[in-house]
């Protein structure tokens, strides 16, 4: 996901694409331990994402966006 797609999402949505990048991730970890997984860079990619979702969010929490 780009960061410009980020920034004009709200609070609320950042929080939830936090939480749905965190559960993924997680899924995909437990998978990588049972079996191989098919696409091993997807977590990888996953990470940046929810790095660039909080990256994002604190910005936004700077500038005392409530929205």
């Amino acid at each position: 996901m780009k960061a410009a797609e980020l920034r004009n999402m709200s609070l609320n949505e950042l929080n939830d694409e936090e939480k749905r990048l965190r559960e993924e991730i997680f899924k995909l970890n437990m998978r990588k331990g049972l079996e191989q997984v098919d696409n091993p860079h997807k977590i990888r990619n996953l990470r940046k994402d929810l790095a660039r979702v909080l990256t994002i969010k604190n910005e936004k929490l700077k500038k005392g966006e409530e929205s």
